[in-house]
């Protein structure tokens, strides 16, 4: 199969926050490359860090071997972004220096593994000349090309049960539990983990919330005899503007690190109720440990549809998932706009509340 294909060097990285399913990507790639096209391969350490400074690992079938069932990524990843002004060294551009380190390493196609930051910066080499193919992840799930991400499975799950576990703690002290979840602008693992979970109200970025109606969700589930458990996503806020969340620092790529909110909840509902509230941040719990099934055959299906990419010269596309099919969409496309909660799934959700 691999006799039609000629040889190539094909570069590996994985970049932003880490997520389970990254090394089955991996695997995949690295596996289907050597087995069917006897390409050669060169991880990056640390996200974009890996082609500034020309920072490689050895990536070849052996080195993937029992790593699908990994979380993390071998490759360790970072939120470098090359295209920050101080990216520029002696003079040099971050494009640029990683044009160099490519074109010295003898890499002649990168396969980019990350979400909307990661896949933006891949988008731009692309349109510099660089033969990029990029796979998408996120536990957020929120890029808008592909009907999932891989990560986001495992992440709900994880979520959903941590609020199983909750349940019975909150019951046995009559207190109201809070949830905070990973969603900085999606709401997707607090919705789909409420969900699941039974929560009695849900909280997104998509839509500010009163938290007034909260306290009111709030009592009513204590007038039943129940204790409340409120899940709510790290980019939720309240529709009364006047509480700081947050400590406004920003990341590399210039977004602000979230927190809080579900600290805050939890005092406002003790103030206003009367009754006793506890916060419980998952934080990176969500995105660490093992995949789960559906998290392990997405990645794999992503990395044996990615190098094809590579083998077909398909370049400046990313693969996506479409209803069960894997198929290809333009890098552009899919950093372009946030897939964000539509307001009737948010609606399906609230028939649950209180």
């Amino acid at each position: 199969m691999g006799t039609s294909v000629l040889p190539m060097r094909v570069g590996v990285l994985t970049g932003g926050g880490d997520c389970p399913g990254l090394n089955a990507v991996i695997r995949a790639v690295v596996r289907r490359g050597v087995q069917d096209y006897e390409f050669e391969f060169v991880g990056f350490r640390d996200g974009w860090r890996g082609p500034l400074e020309g920072d490689t690992v050895p990536l070849d079938v052996q080195s993937v071997r029992g790593i699908l069932p990994r979380g993390g990524t071998i490759l360790g990843s970072s939120r470098t972004n090359p295209l920050r002004p101080d990216a520029v060294d002696g003079g040099i551009s971050g494009v640029e220096r990683i044009k160099d380190n490519l074109s010295g390493l003898g890499v002649d196609a990168l396969v980019v593994i990350g979400g909307e930051d990661t896949l933006g910066v891949a988008t731009r080499l692309h349109e510099e000349g660089i033969s990029v193919v990029g796979v998408p992840k996120t536990i957020d799930n929120d890029l808008g090309a592909t009907d999932y991400t891989f990560g986001f499975d495992t992440a709900v799950n994880i979520a959903m049960e941590a609020i199983d576990r909750l349940h019975t703690t909150a019951e046995s002290h009559h207190r109201a539990l809070i949830v905070e979840v990973m969603g900085r602008s999606a709401g997707w693992i607090a919705l789909h983990a409420g969900l699941a979970g039974g929560a009695n109200v849900i909280l997104i970025p998509e839509k500010p919330f009163s938290i007034e109606k909260v306290c009111a969700y709030v009592q009513h589930r204590f007038q039943t005899r129940y204790a409340p458990i409120v899940v709510v996503a790290e980019g939720a806020h309240p529709i009364e503007e006047d509480s700081e969340i947050g400590s406004q620092k920003l990341d590399a790529f210039g977004h602000i690190r979230l927190g809080g909110v579900g600290q805050m909840l939890a005092e406002e509902i003790e103030k206003r109720t009367g009754k006793e509230a506890r916060c419980t941040v998952l934080g990176h719990t969500q995105r660490g440990g093992t995949p789960t099934a559906f998290d392990r055959v997405l990645a794999t299906r992503f990395g044996v549809h990615a190098i094809c990419a590579v083998r077909d010269g398909a370049f400046g596309t990313m693969v996506a998932l479409r209803g069960t099919d894997i198929v290809r969409v333009p890098l552009a496309d899919a950093t372009r706009e946030l897939k964000l909660v539509p307001q009737e799934r948010y609606a399906e959700a609230e028939v649950f509340f209180g």
